[in-house]
C-alpha cells in the first residue's frame, strides 16, 4: 500500500480513484463496509484510497471530549492495507487543517490530488472548518466536479440492535471483553510497540516475558490475564512470526512495586527468545481471569501454571 502524508505528495498522474474518508479508529466492521463498497466501485481498475487522520480530530478541536484511541497510526495503516486499500492519505490533523474550509478540502484533496471518481462516507461524516462539510455538500460539489458520492449506512449488531462503533469497542475493552471487541472489529484487538527491559521477575519465576513500552499504540484492555498472540513485526520483507502467548496486564499487585499499568507477554514454551528492541503486536483472544494479588510466590506459581494451561487450551 502506498502512503501519502500530504496531498502534494500524490503524483500528478495518480488516479482515477475511489475514495473512502473517515477517522477509521479501529478499522472495524463498520469502516470495512465502507472500504468493501469502495473496492466494488473500483473493480474496473480505479485505485481504492483511504483519506484519514493521524489522530482523532477531537484531540485538537475539543481535547476535553476526546476519547482514547482504539488504535494508533501504525496500526491503522497496517489494518487499512489488510482491508485491501491501495493507497492511504494520512493527514496530520492540526490547527491549520482544522481551519481549511470544506470546499477547499474537496478541491485540493479529492479533485486535484486524488482525481476522485467516487467518494464514500458514513451518514454522520463532517469535515472542514467548523464541521461545515457534510454528505450534502459533497454531493453538490460532486455534481460540479465530476465525482459521485455514496453514503454508506451504519453496520448494526443484530443481537444488540446497536450501531458498531469505536465507542462500543472501547467499552468492551475497558471491561476486558476482548471477545466482543473482536466481533465488532472483525479482527483481534491489539496493541503495538517496542519490547523493553523490565524487572525480569518473570524470568526469575521461569516465565520470561516480553514487556511492552508504555508509549505503545492501541487501547489496553482491563487488567487481567489473557490468551493471545505475540507477533514479531520486525524484519522488513521477512514474514511476520506469530507466537502463542499468555498476556498479563496490570501493576503486578503481588509484588506492589510496579507503579503504572504494563503489558507483558509470555511466549509459550520459549525461554530464550530475544525480542528486545523489536516492535511487536500483541493480539488479545480471550480473557482468562482478573488480576489478583497472591499471598506468596508458591501460590502465584501454581496460578501461573494454570494460566498457561488454559491459554494453551484456548489457542489450540
Amino acid at each position: 500500500m502506498i502512503v501519502f502524508r500530504d496531498p502534494a505528495e500524490v503524483p500528478a498522474d495518480f488516479g482515477p480513484s475511489v475514495v473512502a474518508i473517515g477517522k477509521f479508529d479501529g478499522v472495524h466492521t463498520g469502516h470495512r463496509a465502507v472500504i468493501d463498497r469502495a473496492r466494488i466501485d473500483a473493480s474496473d481498475g480505479a485505485r481504492v484510497v483511504a483519506v484519514t487522520f493521524d489522530r482523532n480530530p477531537l484531540s485538537v478541536l475539543r481535547p476535553d471530549r476526546c476519547p482514547p484511541d482504539v488504535i494508533g497510526p501504525h496500526q491503522k495503516l497496517d489494518l487499512l492495507e489488510r482491508a485491501g486499500v491501495d493507497a492511504t492519505l494520512l493527514l496530520t490533523f492540526d490547527a491549520h487543517l482544522a481551519s481549511v474550509p470544506a470546499e477547499d478540502f474537496v478541491r485540493r484533496v479529492l479533485v486535484e490530488a486524488l482525481r476522485a471518481r467516487t467518494v464514500l462516507v458514513g451518514r454522520d461524516f463532517r469535515f472542514g472548518a467548523a464541521g461545515a462539510g457534510d454528505p450534502a455538500l459533497l454531493e453538490r460539489m460532486g455534481a460540479a466536479h465530476g465525482f459521485r458520492v455514496d453514503v454508506v449506512d451504519d453496520v448494526r449488531a443484530v443481537h444488540a440492535d446497536r450501531r458498531v462503533s469505536s465507542t462500543w469497542i472501547r467499552e468492551a475493552l475497558a471491561a476486558g471483553d476482548v471477545s466482543t471487541a473482536a466481533k465488532l472489529l472483525g479482527h483481534a484487538p491489539s496493541v503495538w510497540g517496542e519490547v523493553v527491559h523490565g524487572l525480569k521477575r518473570g524470568r526469575e519465576l521461569g516465565y520470561p516475558t516480553a514487556n511492552m513500552s508504555p508509549d505503545l499504540e492501541g487501547f489496553v484492555p482491563a487488567d487481567g490475564v489473557y490468551a493471545g498472540w505475540l507477533v514479531d513485526t520486525e524484519g522488513g520483507s521477512r514474514p511476520r512470526t506469530s507466537y502463542p502467548a499468555a498476556i498479563s496486564i496490570g501493576t503486578n499487585p503481588t509484588f506492589d512495586d510496579v507503579h503504572s499499568r504494563q503489558v507483558e507477554a509470555y511466549v509459550l514454551d520459549e525461554t530464550d527468545l530475544d525480542l528486545y528492541g523489536h516492535h511487536v503486536e500483541v493480539r488479545f483472544v480471550e480473557r482468562v481471569r482478573e488480576m489478583t494479588a497472591f499471598t506468596g510466590i508458591d501460590d502465584l506459581l501454581v496460578q501461573m501454571a494454570d494460566d498457561v494451561a488454559r491459554v494453551r487450551e484456548i489457542l489450540s
